[in-house]
């Protein structure tokens, strides 16, 4: 039997790549799936595709708002009672001009999207792992948080914010056996990269799938003595 039967695993951004193929290794796995997004119709498909192997239930959120989010995470606690893991893959990406010329919004969007995500779904779910005995958290940075680019100011910055923020983290529960990861993926293979690269190698590319088996691993008994680690999950990008 998995050791992830019947676990409750909350996946945000789980209408996306990655968010789906997350969902997707979970689901086989027999978990009780919470999908969060904005995008109610992803997240209908995620569920689809979790369907006949898991219980999979969406919950459309807006992830920026600490209210909206502490009143999913409570709807969320009500069907499912407890958390034990945490995958936290909503996110995005965007280039940008000069930091000279970066607009604020610009900056908070970056901030709010990959940051301030993490940060409110955290601080919520921490303390109903505290109640259970423990859990999982497995965030995603990136490659660009350990070396910043050009016109990328506020998303390399962004990234690094979850990292540290994964590392604190860490420092605060490693004594509450609730251990705190993250993966720093290089180039995903998505249709959107794709089209934007289409000269590219996508065979140097890390598929949505490779990423989702790493987030399994942490999240599981294996990885039980890993905490506030950033692991690079490259592939040859």
């Amino acid at each position: 039997m998995s050791e992830f039967r019947q676990k409750a695993v909350l996946v945000t951004g789980a209408a996306g790549n990655l968010g789906r193929a997350v969902a997707r290794v979970f689901a086989a796995q027999g978990s009780h799936l919470a999908l969060l997004d904005l995008d109610p119709a992803g997240i209908a498909e995620t569920v689809a595709a979790c369907e006949g192997q898991a219980s999979a239930k969406a919950f459309p959120a807006d992830l920026i708002d600490r209210a909206a989010v502490n009143r999913t995470i409570d709807a969320v606690l009500r069907e499912y009672g407890k958390i034990d893991i945490l995958a936290n893959i909503a996110g995005g990406f965007a280039m940008g001009p000069l930091i000279q010329d970066t607009e604020d919004r610009d900056w908070d969007f970056m901030m709010d999207l990959n940051a301030r995500s993490v940060f409110n779904t955290c601080r919520r779910v921490i303390p109903n792992m505290l109640d259970n005995g423990g859990g999982r958290i497995v965030n995603v940075s990136a490659r660009a948080a350990e070396q910043g680019k050009g016109r990328m100011g506020p998303y390399c910055a962004s990234k690094a914010a979850v990292l540290t923020l994964t590392e604190s983290l860490a420092a605060e529960n490693k004594f509450n056996s609730i251990n705190v990861n993250c993966i720093l993926p290089g180039t995903i293979d998505t249709p959107q990269n794709r089209e934007a690269m289409p000269d590219a190698d996508f065979g140097k590319w890390v598929p949505p799938a490779a990423l989702a088996d790493v987030v399994m691993f942490l999240a599981s008994d294996a990885a039980r003595c890993v905490t506030g680690a950033a692991i690079p999950v490259y592939g040859q990008s």
